[in-house]
């Protein structure tokens, strides 16, 4: 926005020209020619610019560069980074119990703080716009997204393996952060409610949680079964796996993203195909943790939408959307011997329009007038996406988060060739590996 005049407001029009445009039309998914953004705004996508090159008040070349709408990871936590190869190769509750949960005991806010600007560099520098985020000290996490210009959707993550006193605290605390940070960052930043899974948290407590979604009128978010002996746990425990004993204590009644969803038998399909559950499918961080590969062609064969995440840098151990993307194409092809399982189009989806509305985004995900500018672009000058064949396929079996040169989000620039405009980097660098050094010697 350039200005506000007496009657009108005055937008900042920006023309990108000479540029290859991933749009979603099955026949031409490429548009060769030029974007306009508005203020905020995709206004136009094709082939001739609609106005005088002179009347943009921003004009940008795209010769050599293919954009595409920002990348969306839907399951995060974002300040693990600072775990980042602590604990690996080890199975999730070993992992969890005896590397992750005594670390993160010790984190303060300010690990916090750090932990997820150097996640937050590395997305933003990755061609992730978006990102869902279950964490603690979420007032430090909204504040890194605030200042890096990102997009987020946040929320303090609950475990309710403590006292009914300390039970309460946490409640109260998600619910004040939910009702404190939803809609801020100009838009960018809103929340939801989180349990953080049914072997973290009593029914009673979920149900709690479950009414405070209610009352704030928020979406719900939790890890779901991620690992055999998680379900099998909850069978022992509850009498019911977790599908349907999130179903009895309410979760599904209000909207309900779940992480993981590793193991569903096809009436846990159904179940959540009728609540419009979405699933954050996280291959990245279920093969390394040998959780098991996810039923997603089934999932999407019965409508039910399944997005991109890349659970935390603990677990994965980069936050590369790219790479889950390719996975996510790759591996249902090997375990279903059937190589349109996801073809590459519909991976892509998943890490962006899919993305978005698993979120409830409903203008972000797509290049086409009227959505929000969460863009990217990326150097196609090398010699991995030569001979110009198949943009598409590229961009999910060549491409990487190192290939992006250039980001903005509601029409912002965050990122210049290759260089953050929002972040101190040799900072956050420097602090991360501090608040790590600091953690272990304790």
């Amino acid at each position: 926005m350039l200005g506000v005049g007496k009657d009108k407001v005055i937008m900042k029009k920006t023309i990108i020209t000479n540029g290859q445009f991933i749009i979603w039309n099955e026949q031409h998914p490429i548009v060769n020619g030029c974007m306009v953004i508005e203020d905020n705004r995709i206004t136009y996508i094709g082939t001739e610019a609609p106005l005088p090159l002179e009347q943009y008040d921003e004009r940008i070349d795209g010769t050599n560069k293919l954009f595409m709408p920002g990348l969306v990871n839907t399951h995060c936590h974002a300040a693990m980074s600072l775990l980042r190869g602590y604990g690996d190769d080890l199975a999730l509750q070993v992992w969890l119990q005896e590397k992750m949960w005594p670390m993160e005991g010790k984190f303060t806010a300010h690990d916090v703080r750090w932990g997820t600007e150097l996640s937050i560099l590395e997305m933003i520098k990755g061609g992730t716009t978006t990102f869902v985020d279950m964490y603690d000290h979420m007032n430090e996490v909204a504040q890194a997204v605030e200042r890096s210009g990102m997009r987020a959707v946040l929320t303090r993550g609950v475990i309710g393996l403590c006292p009914p006193e300390v039970q309460d605290a946490k409640l109260k605390e998600a619910v004040q952060f939910a009702r404190d940070w939803n809609g801020q960052a100009n838009g960018r930043i809103t929340t939801m409610m989180s349990p953080h899974a049914p072997y973290t948290c009593p029914p009673d407590y979920i149900e709690k949680i479950v009414q405070a979604a209610h009352d704030l009128n928020l979406p719900i978010h939790t890890h779901m079964s991620e690992t055999a002996r998680e379900v099998q746990d909850n069978v022992d425990q509850y009498g019911a796996r977790p599908v349907e004993h999130l179903e009895k204590l309410g979760v599904f009644a209000r909207p309900t993203l779940v992480a993981h969803a590793v193991h569903l038998t096809d009436e846990e399909i159904s179940l959540l195909q009728k609540y419009d559950v979405r699933v954050s499918h996280n291959p990245g961080s279920n093969l390394k943790l040998a959780s098991g590969v996810a039923r997603v062609p089934e999932l999407l064969k019965r409508g039910v939408k399944v997005s991109l995440g890349t659970d935390g840098a603990a677990s994965n151990n980069n936050l590369d959307m790219f790479e889950e993307i390719r996975l996510a194409a790759l591996i249902h092809k090997a375990v279903t011997g059937d190589p349109v399982a996801v073809p590459a189009e519909e991976a892509i989806r998943m890490g962006t329009l899919e993305g978005a509305r698993s979120i409830w985004l409903d203008d972000v995900g797509a290049l086409e007038a009227g959505m929000k500018a969460d863009f990217i672009a990326i150097d196609i000058d090398q010699a991995h996406f030569f001979p110009k064949t198949n943009y598409v396929s590229h961009v999910v079996y060549s491409a990487s988060a190192k290939d992006v040169t250039d980001v903005w989000v509601d029409g912002k620039r965050l990122v210049k060739n290759g260089e953050c405009l929002t972040i101190d980097e040799e900072k956050v660098l420097a602090e991360a590996q501090r608040c790590f050094e600091r953690l272990t010697s304790a």
